[in-house]
């Protein structure tokens, strides 16, 4: 096919095409294909056409359901085929219950000969008959004689006959008219519809585009007509031109609103694009101008409510970039704004179907489908994306990877390569990217993969993989891309050919820049917040838009730092990029928009360029704010002229927020101009590089121009400096000597690197603002540093005794410190005067046995609960010996997590349910007897994290949250009662969020054998709830969910006994079949499978490496039938201590939710094992499956599967309930 998918998610073609291989393959059909896919369709095209004897193959079957149009091309000896006949078959049974359009082409044979099975026909089928069943053949005859009386086309091949060319046209024309009943409506005041408007349809129509145009005139207070609406919701784009009178009309309002609404739905995709006809933007954004007196009139005349929505729909239209027609003599002919607009309809509607890897993505259609023709070709399996940095690979690449990852078992981008590895190192983040790609823990010690489990399924997969950024062929190797599976693609970006060639590039194509209409079109979007540019700015665009070499970075960068500002800014800026020399333009170009910073927003430039690229936003702002007033402005103004980026991802395991980011082409500008400032090392503002900081330290060569200083130690030798070597760096604010976390974790004395002829001390500048010093050698800090400035002191595994004096009291800038496993520090000094301090860590610090007074008392001990204040968001307090959380706990409502792991906690004050910020809870290893929750006016309740596993005297958990994301009552032993709240009496709103914290339930009660039957039940009712929401939540977002790598339910709990009113449809063993219900609603739906099983874990003793896979066919009504695979780790079971006896697994996960297809029926085969003795299977003893349908077009109506096979049964022999439920 045009590919080849495994089709364990389904994908969607516009046209199956079916054909005898030997007869038209190389000729007629590649030619047909080429034309389509050329209008931008996605085609189901078999490139082997293998003889499959007697059943069509699951994948063809399956392709054949998912297309709106099939194309037989009918040859001499299509009737030979079995395969053919088969696939014929398969597709007049659709065609004859209404659910495909078929149309054949007679290529060089008699459509009557097609019809009376007559000529060659009559001769294939007589051998057909020889060796097949009369009833097989008959079927195959009443097919083919049933095609041959629809309307086609006959190409008869004769000298008289048209070209062939023209005949694959009006194929193409049919195709396309079929798919596309109104490709674009429009949308116009009456001011425009005998001028502009008219001549914008003719051109549209033209090129072929199907225009609902909006012929009707309608009356005053006239409502929009239905055909209106179904005309807006059937089309793929809207186009608005609004003019003076657009909005005097009632109608025109009402239909721009159902235009709007149609945009916000994220599942229509509906794409909306303006023209502002002879009026400004701002008028249309702010109601003013004209508008202004047309929207007083409806005021005077409509209900509030009526008018105020059209306000609210008629401003938005108005942020959306379009076109803007001023008019005049000084602006363009509006026949090439009419071309402008035609040509981009064309190529959005060319890009309906995925995903744009950026809302900007503009001009790289051509070098996208190069790419998907590449990938089509079997000896292609890594495809080398090569250009300078800034040209699109990275974006091209994305573009790609969403347009095919649905086609492949597994996929994964793994972005910035070379910088991941410099963070994390080879070998973590190779374990870490096939641990996604395989969907469990994968550790491999060694450089490369040799032979292993992992590598044995690595072989087995059929991946697509982009790796992003690479700069070394040896990060090629070692994740392992030779081992992929067969039909496996890869696509790597990269600035050198040589990396990408001695890497094994099968193919390299370079990535090209912009051409001059599409690079226009980009830099206008960020100069002018439109299509085009401004009238009186059309040379000007164009003299930059040539400097900058069709370089999409460069394009955005410029057209951003140019956007408001005057013509004479525009015109002495053009002029100082004249006399640039060519190879310097787009380095010159960036340099200009930084030259237009004021010195602030440079330093902060230079700051994140250095230091922060890749670090949390709030680490960020951080250290930025105790530098610069308006730190926070700076960035949001770095943001507005691209220069950095800020995206909202997941940092590490299950904690999301703001990173920011910034482009190599920036981040290299950035530290050139920094060593630009001396070619003396010492007089450079920033030290980044560990040669010149290792060259600084030894020689004592800082100076008071330095403000920053950050190394990986880990890459520098043992080095002795002077205990003054700080003493010089007057104006240091920015000190970080780290080690990489895999470093942390050894805690070997190879990381105490740094030295000086003492011991004890080290003198340090009284600017410095952060501090971190991992494995600190020296036993405090200097008496003479007075730490009035710092705002973060970052300390982990040091070696001191005691911090600073007692006599600083001024310490209102500090807001963390960290001083992890400090094992021989004593004493923290009164910290009275750190009134913001927000974060205090002492985990492990074993020989400190008193907290500092933080509330205005003196010293507590660790035994007692600390007063605190309020401004702290964590608080560490494990293995002390505190022995109640207090009443005064509700006073801390900023606090997002606390920690009291192995302390002495009997007793916890039901106050800290108030807590309105408290997100993490870990009670492990307490002798805690009770937990309650009781219910309180909490509208949206924070907490998602609880971990109260080897609580062995706790006995009670009562009123639990009802969505917690991370329950852990493992080892429990005395846990009698559990109980949840109602879920009535909670909003949870972050179940409606895009990240992880909604998409994954654990709930782990091993070893809790004391739980009654009631409690059992609870812990059920409350993980089938959390089923629903997520079902309703993939459903609703399927198409964005199937891209994630593993989001599910994971609830186990001591028993052999699986729910008879839950799980319905039982099995005394591994396997199991049901019926699906009819779909009785008139549109598509989803089927939702979660499972439930007992296995026998008497010799399992570690989770870490056990999966769970399910094999399961669905089959439609005519035997067709389609299989799949899902493997859910049990690396989510946290390890309990031993597992003991019989326990139940419920269990769900995103790769088990399935666009239903009209399946009948559905059979599964569950196995577990550990993923490294593959051969150890763990028995499953029993099994379960309940099924949930959820309509495609809501979220909130979900049908619960309660009728499976013809009389179903339980483990028990008691006939089951057959009727469907459905769930509010």
């Amino acid at each position: 096919m045009a590919s080849s998918s495994s089709y364990s998610t389904l994908m969607k073609y516009h046209v199956f095409l079916s054909f005898r291989g030997e007869d038209t393959r190389l000729n007629f059909t590649t030619h047909l294909l080429q034309a389509l896919e050329d209008k931008g369709l996605d085609v189901s095209f078999d490139e082997e056409k293998l003889e499959r004897g007697e059943q069509l193959s699951q994948a063809l079957s399956r392709a054949i359901a998912v297309s709106n149009i099939s194309i037989i091309v009918l040859s001499e000896d299509y009737a030979s085929s079995k395969s053919c006949l088969v696939e014929l078959s398969d597709i007049m049974d659709r065609y004859r219950v209404g659910q495909q359009i078929v149309r054949p082409i007679f290529y060089h044979v008699n459509p009557s000969d097609v019809e009376n099975i007559g000529g060659s026909f009559k001769k294939s089928f007589d051998e057909h008959e020889t060796r097949r069943s009369v009833d097989e053949v008959k079927q195959w005859k009443t097919a083919f004689a049933e095609v041959g009386k629809l309307e086609g086309w006959h190409i008869d091949g004769s000298i008289s006959d048209r070209p062939e060319t023209q005949s694959i046209e009006d194929i193409v024309a049919y195709v396309m008219q079929k798919l596309m009943k109104h490709q674009v409506f429009l949308s116009l005041g009456e001011d425009t519809r005998l001028n502009f408007s008219n001549h914008l349809v003719n051109a549209l129509e033209k090129v072929g585009i199907n225009v609902f145009p909006d012929n009707e005139t309608l009356k005053k207070g006239e409502k929009l007509p239905p055909t209106y609406s179904r005309a807006i919701s059937a089309s793929n784009l809207s186009i608005l031109v609004l003019s003076k009178a657009y909005a005097s009309s009632e109608s025109r309002l009402d239909e721009l609103s159902d235009i709007m609404d149609r945009k916000h739905n994220p599942t229509d995709k509906h794409i909306v694009l303006p023209v502002f006809y002879h009026v400004d933007p701002s008028d249309v954004r702010n109601s003013g101008g004209h508008f202004k007196t047309s929207f007083e009139e409806h005021e005077s005349e409509q209900p509030a409510d009526r008018v105020e929505q059209w306000k609210t729909a008629f401003a938005e239209v108005g942020k959306l970039k379009g076109w803007h027609i001023e008019g005049g003599k000084f602006d363009r002919p509006e026949t090439a704004y009419i071309k402008d607009v035609v040509e981009d309809v064309i190529k959005k509607l060319t890009n309906i179907g995925f995903e744009s890897a950026s809302e900007e993505l503009v001009g790289i259609e051509y070098q996208k489908n190069a790419i998907l023709k590449l990938i089509k070709q079997k000896d292609c399996r890594v495809i080398g994306l090569w250009g300078m940095g800034g040209q699109g690979k990275s974006t091209l690449a994305e573009a790609v990877y969403k347009k095919l990852s649905s086609e492949f078992e597994s996929h994964w981008y793994l972005q910035n390569v070379r910088e991941e590895i410099k963070k994390q190192g080879k070998e973590s983040l190779r374990n870490e990217f096939l641990s996604k790609l395989l969907k469990s823990n994968v550790d491999i010690s060694t450089p490369t993969i040799g032979p292993s489990f992992s590598q044995e399924r690595l072989n087995m997969k059929k991946v697509l993989v982009v790796l992003d950024d690479v700069d070394d062929s040896d990060q090629i190797v070692c994740m392992g891309v030779k081992h992929f599976g067969y039909g496996s693609k890869t696509i790597i970006t990269s600035r050198d050919r040589q990396v990408l060639e001695s890497g094994g590039a099968d193919t390299i194509h370079e990535v090209k820049g912009l051409n001059e209409n599409d690079s226009l079109q980009l830099f206008s979007t960020f100069a002018f917040k439109q299509l085009n540019p401004a009238v009186g700015f059309q040379d000007l665009s164009r003299r930059f838009v040539k400097y900058t070499q069709g370089n999409p970075l460069a394009l955005k960068v410029l057209g951003s730092d140019l956007n408001k500002r005057s013509k004479n800014y525009w015109e002495s800026k053009v002029e100082k990029l004249k006399d640039c020399p060519p190879e310097k333009k787009i380095s010159e170009t960036l340099k200009s928009s930084y030259d237009g910073l004021d010195l602030v927003e440079q330093n902060i430039f230079l700051d994140i360029a250095c230091f922060f690229k890749g670090e949390p936003l709030e680490k960020t702002k951080l250290f930025l704010s105790g530098c610069y007033k308006g730190a926070e402005c700076g960035i949001n103004k770095l943001v507005d002229k691209c220069l950095i980026n800020v995206s909202y991802k997941e940092l590490s395991d299950f904690y999301f927020g703001y990173e920011i980011s910034m482009h190599d082409m920036l981040e290299e500008m950035g530290k050139d101009i920094v060593c630009q400032e001396s070619k003396t090392l010492g007089k450079c503002s920033r030290l980044w590089n560990p040669k010149h900081v290792e060259k600084v330290l030894k020689y004592n060569k800082g100076t008071d121009r330095i403000q920053g200083i950050q190394v990986d130690i880990s890459r520098i030798s043992d080095l002795l400096f002077q205990p003054s070597v700080f003493e010089s760096m007057i104006n240091l604010r920015y000190t970080v000597f780290y080690f990489p976390w895999y470093f942390l974790e050894e805690e070997d004395e190879d990381c105490k690197k740094l030295y000086t002829y003492q011991d004890d001390i080290i003198s340090l500048p009284d600017e410095l603002r952060y501090l971190r010093w991992d494995y600190y050698p020296f036993k405090s800090l200097s008496s003479s540093f007075n730490p009035k400035n710092l705002v973060a002191l970052k300390l982990p595994y040091g070696n001191m005794e005691q911090l600073w004096n007692e006599g600083h009291q001024d310490l209102v800038h500090l807001r963390k410190i960290n001083l992890f496993r400090c094992k021989n520090l004593k004493k923290i000094p009164n910290l009275l005067g750190a009134v913001n301090l927000e974060k205090l860590a002492c985990v492990e610090c074993e020989s400190l046995v008193k907290l500092p007074s933080l509330a205005h008392l003196t010293s507590l001990s660790l035994k007692k609960f600390p007063e605190i204040p309020n401004n702290f968001y964590e608080l560490d307090l494990s293995e002390t010996g505190i022995k109640e959380v207090p009443d005064f706990i509700e006073h801390l409502d900023r606090l997002r997590e606390l920690n009291l792991t192995n302390s002495m906690v009997k007793k916890v004050s039901s106050n800290f349910s108030k807590l309105k910020s408290l997100n993490y809870l870990n009670l492990r290893g307490c002798p805690i007897v009770k937990s309650l929750f009781p219910t309180v006016d909490m509208p949206s309740p924070s907490l998602k994290y609880m971990h109260m596993d080897r609580c062995r005297s706790l006995n009670l958990l009562s009123e639990l949250p009802p969505y917690l994301t991370y329950l852990n009552v493992n080892d429990c032993t005395s846990l009698e009662k559990v109980s949840f709240a109602d879920q009535n009496l909670y909003q949870f709103g972050y179940l409606d969020a895009d990240d992880g914290y909604s998409n994954e339930f654990t709930m782990l009660f091993f070893n809790c054998f004391n739980l009654n039957q009631e409690s059992i039940n609870n812990i059920e009712a409350n993980a089938m709830l959390k089923i629903r929401s997520l079902a309703k939540k993939w459903a609703a977002r399927y198409d964005w969910f199937r891209f994630s790598v593993w989001l599910g339910l994971f609830c186990c709990f001591p028993g052999n006994k699986i729910s008879a009113n839950k799980f319905k449809c039982q099995s005394m063993n591994s396997s199991l079949s049901l019926k699906i219900a009819p779909n009785g609603g008139s549109g598509s739906r989803f089927l939702v499978f979660s499972i439930c099983l007992v296995p026998d874990l008497t010799h399992c003793y570690s989770f870490s490496h056990v999966e769970c896979f399910c094999d399961y066919q669905l089959t439609v009504a005519d035997g067709g039938y389609e299989k799949f695979e899902s493997t859910i780790p049990f690396s989510a079971a946290s390890k309990p201590e031993k597992c003991m006896g019989d326990h139940v697994f419920i269990l769900s996960t995103i790769e088990m939710v399935k666009r239903d297809q009209n399946y009948e029926e559905a059979s599964f085969e569950f196995y577990i094992r550990n993923r490294w003795y593959k051969e150890n299977f763990i028995k499953v003893k029993r099994c379960g499956v309940h099924v949930s349908y959820v309509d495609a077009e809501s979220e909130t109506d979900a049908i619960e599967m309660v009728k499976w096979t013809k009389r179903s049964f339980r483990h028990d022999g008691e006939e089951g309930d057959g009727c469907p439920k459905r769930l509010k």
